[in-house]
């Protein structure tokens, strides 16, 4: 079957490898967001998805269009004639005329219609979930709001965060896909229940800002911002390396309460964390105790 890929970060990787290895599937492009410039240096930098197919040596046309709307690309996608376009975080709405051509099927990472929209894997470490999935949707001209084709389930450990949780994710999702695509006549859609929709939306850098008010909000925010922006208290120190040392206890907001074999003990209203490695603005990444040191604080003191 011929098979058109549409797929940005590493995420979309990993099913583009699973397509590109079953040797029932032909995939005879690759669309994927342009190159972008990444730094201080402001080095151009192509996206994850292009990146494997030139370090591989994978000889795919790439497209890198701005907009699906352009007319000259909907005729491209046309007379490439595809049985099926898989989409896995993408990036662009694709527009009616391109969902006419041949089967849309996204794979998206959560068990919808829970977690619609741009951030679901944080999203499920945000509220503590304990498990997740990817979801084959047939897609229509929603927001993720398509017939369902095929779950698959992933269990969220404690200590699992952002990248991790990517990486058990398209990797369910790598060996879903196919199965999907060889089944795919023989599987009735489900359409999705949206009084049971949640959304959620695209990350900002301030979403990263934490307070000592509930350590297991601090940390779930860990969890989900792991990759970036990370979390950080309003004086800019970055909270690098935590632990949640306490759910339920209330004790004073960024009061340092204790000392630990890895870092210190810090208050919350609710709960208590242990911070193991900090860095300050403008400055380099240093454990916990290095830092204390610098500022002349300790047991008792406060951190802000």
């Amino acid at each position: 079957m011929r098979v058109i890929f549409m797929g940005t970060p590493d995420y979309a990787t990993a099913i583009l490898e699973g397509l590109i290895e079953d040797e029932n599937i032909e995939v005879v492009a690759v669309f994927t967001q342009p190159d972008k410039p990444v730094g201080r240096k402001k080095i151009l930098t192509p996206p994850d998805v292009k990146r494997f197919l030139i370090e591989e040596n994978i000889d795919i046309p790439i497209f890198q269009p701005i907009n699906l709307k352009n007319k000259n690309i909907q005729k491209d996608i046309k007379e490439l004639n595809p049985d099926f376009i898989v989409v896995a975080a993408y990036g662009q709405i694709l527009p009616k005329e391109i969902l006419d051509i041949a089967p849309c099927i996204n794979l998206h990472a959560s068990i919808l219609p829970k977690y619609r929209g741009a951030s679901p894997i944080q999203q499920a470490l945000l509220n503590g979930d304990d498990i997740t999935g990817v979801t084959a949707m047939l897609m229509d001209e929603g927001l993720d709001t398509g017939d369902i084709l095929a779950y698959s389930i992933v269990n969220i450990e404690k200590n699992d965060v952002a990248p991790t949780l990517f990486e058990k994710l398209s990797l369910s999702a790598k060996i879903l896909t196919p199965k999907v695509l060889k089944n795919y006549h023989k599987i009735s859609p489900v359409k999705q229940n949206s009084v049971d929709a949640s959304y959620c939306k695209k990350i900002k850098k301030d979403d990263g800002l934490v307070d000592f008010v509930d350590a297991k909000t601090v940390y779930n925010k860990y969890r989900a911002f792991y990759f970036w922006p990370g979390i950080f208290l309003k004086s800019g120190l970055k909270l690098l390396e935590i632990d949640i040392a306490d759910e339920e206890g209330s004790y004073e907001k960024g009061k340092i309460l204790e000392l630990s074999d890895n870092g210190v003990i810090v208050g919350c209203e609710k709960g208590k964390i242990e911070i193991i490695k900090v860095q300050p603005p403008s400055k380099k990444s240093m454990d916990i105790f290095s830092y204390l040191r610098g500022r002349r604080i300790g047991i008792g003191d406060y951190l802000s």
